[in-house]
């Protein structure tokens, strides 16, 4: 999932006698930095609905991120001077959810890695570029405030690129085996003149013109923004893109591992805490991967016994050569995926009590960055301004991209996988900061893996080839916990990584090499999936065998959803709570 803060919550405490005044402190605090925060990020306070910041774009600069840190440091003295043992158990959430969010926000910023200001997932040229996605395009206003936005991107570039510039200076530098290629997603966002409108900057322009403006007024909006993109930000791009030639790739850091760079371990057990919102080691994670990878390659074994291969290995390399498996057109890639997710659709009143009223489409990732990214990602969409969630498909390298992965790759991105969880997410009654504000990735991702796994009560893997696809992604997971602690944690090269991956996924090889580069470049992350399933799993069980008869599998569904993306002892907390409330009815 995209465009997401990852937070991290510490929930102790036994409630006492809730005093009035606590919890409104509590309220006005979250308040205090929900709104400090939609004023430091103006483009996604737009995506909310929220138009105080509506021409603005944020501060890019480390002289912003430290301001931040200390107004953080600052709410979080008043918190802590908060009775916490007298809230009442809603309050303790929140404040218990922001305590660690602003321990994590100052911690962070301590990191001579908060200078690594990019990855091989995400950049500012990227970010900014796909702005118009989630903004409101109601009316002359809006168009106004876009080409306003636009504007600034040489400031945008320039502040960026500065961060960048310190980051060469201190050594906390992307390692040069996962940059080849990097280039493209910034090129690729530079058109001809004469294809002005063919630029991703223009897409609001393609949209139907609303009926408050007339089309004079809309045509002249749309040539001011074509004006703006040959001569503010084609030029602050070819900037960037000879910065990166001249002064970042030929530094690049020889070594994959976060570890290597000043203070790296201590960073990385940082990420390992943010991510997991665990108190698990590198070590601990790394051996569990291993035992689940053991787990995961017996039942792949089944599986291709019962298909009628003598290895598992014959299976997988019939799964990656056989060409029937493969479209031979982005066109039949998406609608293999959208006959697909139609399907999925019918299933989900049988599985949830509760479904979200905001519904999600369909969209092909970016051609600039698509043959150097994932395989695929889901983006939130907005009711507060009227757009959908959206479930996009990497459409390039099409013989890396079998029929066999799209229903595993489906329940995950889109329901009920990420849109449904997020979508409820967003018509909880809850504060608005932990609506919108709150994403734990061991939560939101290890849904969205345990969703894989409801495929099978779906009937979605109905053949051994993409039962075998289901083991893929699901080994694919437990490989991060190995691939992504080896690598950080254990001095492993980017080889072994990939020779690790390829001898026990059933992964292509284009998505194996992207898969590596993100982990590297993303410390820590990929750690969150198998460990989030793993609880849900669990607490399933739980619920199974406590309540027999009684359990309700839509109702339990409901349950860990029911208090948005919450951390994994608080959801364990939610679950046997109401295993507690189911027996004694």
């Amino acid at each position: 999932m995209r465009k997401a803060l990852i937070f991290a919550v510490l929930l102790a405490g036994v409630a006492l006698p809730a005093q009035a005044d606590s919890g409104s402190e509590v309220k006005a605090l979250v308040d205090e930095y929900w709104a400090m925060s939609l004023k430091e990020s103006p483009i996604y306070a737009s995506s909310l609905g929220v138009d105080d910041y509506a021409t603005e774009v944020g501060d890019y600069s480390l002289e912003g991120r430290d301001r931040f840190a200390q107004a953080s440091a600052a709410i979080l003295k008043k918190l802590e001077a908060v009775e916490a043992s007298q809230l009442k158990p809603a309050d303790k959430i929140e404040y218990g959810v922001l305590k660690r969010t602003l321990e994590d926000t100052i911690e962070a910023n301590r990191y001579g890695q908060r200078t690594i200001n990019f990855s091989t997932y995400s950049g500012w040229h990227q970010s900014f570029a796909g702005m118009a996605d989630n903004l409101p395009f109601r009316n002359k206003t809006d168009y106004e405030s876009y080409n306003a936005r636009l504007k600034q991107y040489g400031t945008v570039n320039d502040q960026s690129l500065a961060v960048a510039n310190e980051a060469l200076k201190g050594k906390y530098v992307l390692p040069c085996v996962v940059l080849n290629g990097y280039e493209k997603g910034i090129a690729g966002l530079i058109v001809a003149d004469a294809d002005i409108r063919k630029s991703r900057y223009m897409n609001p322009y393609h949209r139907r013109r609303p009926e408050s403006m007339s089309e004079a007024e809309f045509n002249s909006l749309a040539a001011e923004a074509g004006a703006t993109i040959a001569t503010i930000i084609h030029p602050a791009l070819q900037k960037h893109l000879d910065w990166f030639a001249k002064s970042y790739k030929p530094n690049c850091a020889k070594a994959p591992g976060v570890s290597a760079q000043p203070g790296g371990k201590d960073y990385y057990n940082f990420r390992i805490r943010q991510e997991t919102t665990t108190n698990l080691n590198a070590e601990q994670i790394h051996e569990l991967g291993l035992k689940e990878v053991s787990r995961i390659r017996a039942e792949m074994v089944e599986v291709a016994t019962k298909a009628g291969y003598e290895s598992r290995e014959a299976f997988i390399q019939h799964l990656r050569t056989d060409p029937r498996y493969y479209a031979k057109s982005p066109e039949e890639l998406m609608e293999k995926v959208a006959r697909v997710n139609k399907t999925i659709d019918g299933k989900m009143p049988g599985l949830f009590h509760r479904l979200p009223r905001l519904p999600y489409g369909i969209k092909e990732i970016p051609a600039e960055i698509a043959e150097g990214t994932t395989t695929a990602y889901y983006n939130p969409g907005s009711p507060a301004i009227g757009v959908a969630g959206f479930y996009y498909v990497n459409t390039s390298k099409l013989d890396q991209r079998p029929f066999w992965e799209i229903p595993s790759l489906s329940v995950h991105e889109a329901v009920p996988g990420h849109h449904h969880q997020i979508a409820i997410q967003q018509e909880l009654e809850l504060s608005d900061f932990r609506k919108n504000g709150v994403f734990f990735t061991a939560f939101t991702e290890g849904w969205g893996l345990y969703s894989e796994r409801l495929g099978i009560e779906m009937g979605l893997y109905d053949t051994p080839a993409k039962d075998m696809g289901r083991l893929s992604y699901e080994m694919w997971r437990a490989c991060r916990l190995v691939v992504d602690t080896g690598i950080h944690a254990k001095g492993w090269s980017k080889e072994q990584a990939i020779a690790f991956m390829t001898d026990n996924s059933a992964l292509s090889a284009a998505n194996i090499e992207a898969e590596v580069n993100r982990y590297i470049s993303w410390p820590g992350q990929a750690l969150a999936y198998k460990l989030g399933e793993l609880k849900i799993r669990e607490l399933r069980e739980r619920a199974t065998k406590e309540l027999g008869s009684k359990f309700d599998l839509a109702a339990f569904h409901d349950t860990v959803l029911g208090q948005g993306s919450v951390p994994l002892n608080v959801l364990e907390d939610m679950a046997n709570d109401w295993i507690a409330a189911e027996k004694s009815k």
